[in-house]
């Protein structure tokens, strides 16, 4: 590939590792080396610390109209460059064209939303009830940040935590995934397009990720930490936090439940499991991991899905026409093929798919199971690939109780005719978010985010740009 860039973005300068050392990144519709990347090491991540930390006062104290207008100004380069960024995405990991597009439009979305809410940092001022004292409010950035964004949404998952870091008066160290760097790499360069002062957005791609952030969140100069991946990782980098008291926003795994009832309009319910789970081939957070189905409407429905999953096309992601890339990466699809075949010894019926291709490239077929045993270890594993596992119930308690039977609470999905029974049972769900009748949830002005074992905090919406500012109160004597 040319016209990449492949090095570390350092205090406003792109430089090699200091170490030399890079790093490979695959092509996972074919297996092939794409180019190779700087490999950030200790000492890199020492240098952009002294960067973001340098560059925090000034960029604290930048008036927010400025700073919202380098978000504006990102957001439309963005846009201006969809179809660069989409091949680019997809070449590192592997979603057709055509989703790599809409991610660009979201991406480019959290950065015009946060350039709204710059703008809007308030405070508040009032007498206190014992009226010695008048109070005044004021929110502060919380200073430098370090942030760990995953593979799946390569360009929006960085912007979604960018955005708001820079709308609230923060510098940041990214440390983007090391199998999809190349989309955090190209927005670095964008935002210096854009505006963005030097040493505000550090980017250190690396593979050595343990060396690179243990040492930044154990030091005390980083001050907020916002990660997006496993639930594994997010508690051993918790742990790391506790001893300076870093502040952390976690947006963790998920174990997403999809209802159907037996009022349902299965066209809509069937309509709205082909995005929750089909979206970005099933590799998202989001995706509907345990389809429970009504007895009285689960042959209809696991008929009407298997048809519909079918029917996609499977290939290589820049090939006209396909539907479904390949998996990131060879593990990713072991893991799927494991789970499967566990889940088929217990007795799940194949209604499509489950079999692995011949050929290179990391694809797996768009798969439907049918009577799916509790016991399978896909109920209580992400699955993280294009396989819907059907269960069926018969009453709601029962339903809602086998919903919430995981330490994972992020998004469910409720399909249902009645109103009242929608809302009822998306009040009872142990989740952070709820696609009442719709297979989607995911929006900038909406607050993203889980409880339980799904994470901690809130990103995109009004809220969003809290997880990046402190409160400041000063009593003042009133005479």
């Amino acid at each position: 590939m040319t016209d990449v860039a492949n090095q570390l973005f350092i205090g406003g300068a792109w430089v090699d590792a200091a170490d030399g050392a890079t790093l490979p990144v695959d092509d996972p519709a074919t297996g092939e080396i794409l180019c190779h990347v700087a490999d950030a090491g200790p000492k890199d991540a020492r240098l952009a610390e002294e960067a973001a930390v340098q560059a925090q006062g000034d960029w604290a104290r930048t008036a927010p109209r400025a700073r919202s207008e380098i978000l504006r100004r990102a957001h439309e380069l963005i846009l201006e460059r969809t179809d660069e960024l989409a091949r680019l995405m997809t070449s590192e990991m592997g979603k057709p064209l055509a989703e790599a597009r809409g991610e660009v439009a979201y991406a480019a979305e959290f950065f015009r939303w946060f350039s709204e809410e710059a703008v809007r940092i308030d405070g508040g001022c009032g007498i206190l009830p014992d009226g010695r004292n008048r109070m005044l409010l004021s929110r502060r950035p919380v200073g430098p940040c370090l942030l760990i964004t995953p593979w799946n949404f390569p360009l929006a998952m960085g912007t979604r935590k960018i955005g708001p870091a820079i709308a609230a008066g923060c510098t940041m160290i990214l440390k983007p995934a090391p199998q999809t760097p190349l989309s955090s790499l190209a927005l670095a360069g964008i935002l210096k397009e854009a505006g963005l002062p030097d040493g505000v957005l550090n980017v250190v791609t690396t593979s050595r990720a343990g060396e690179v952030c243990e040492p930044l969140l154990r030091g005390g100069r980083i001050r907020k930490l916002s990660f997006t991946g496993s639930t594994a990782v997010g508690r051993l980098l918790l742990a790391q936090c506790a001893d300076t008291v870093v502040r952390t926003s976690m947006e963790l795994g998920g174990n997403a439940p999809f209802i159907v009832f037996d009022d349902a309009d299965l066209d809509v319910a069937v309509d709205g499991a082909m995005v929750a789970k089909m979206r970005n081939m099933g590799e998202a957070c989001t995706a509907a991991n345990r389809f429970f189905v009504h007895r009285s409407v689960a042959d209809e429905f696991g008929r009407r899905l298997a048809e519909r999953m079918g029917a996609l096309e499977v290939g290589p992601g820049t090939r006209d026409g396909v539907d479904v890339g390949p998996l990131i990466d060879a593990a990713g699809r072991g893991k799927v093929e494991e789970l499967v075949a566990d889940a088929v010894e217990r007795g799940a019926q194949v209604l499509v798919g489950g079999r692995t291709p011949d050929g290179p490239g990391c694809f797996y077929p768009p798969t439907v199971l049918a009577g799916v045993s509790p016991e399978s270890r896909l109920m209580d594993t992400e699955i993280f690939g294009p396989v819907a596992a059907i269960l069926t119930f018969d009453d709601e308690d029962e339903v809602v109780s086998r919903a919430n039977d995981t330490p994972w609470g992020l998004v469910g999905y409720v399909f249902t005719e009645g109103l009242d029974r929608g809302l009822r049972v998306s009040e009872r769900l142990e989740v952070g978010m709820v696609g009442l009748n719709t297979g989607l949830v995911s929006n900038p002005a909406a607050p993203f985010g889980g409880v339980k074992q799904s994470g901690l905090g809130r990103e995109g919406g009004r809220v969003g740009i809290d997880e990046f500012l402190e409160y400041q109160y000063l009593a003042v004597p009133v005479r």
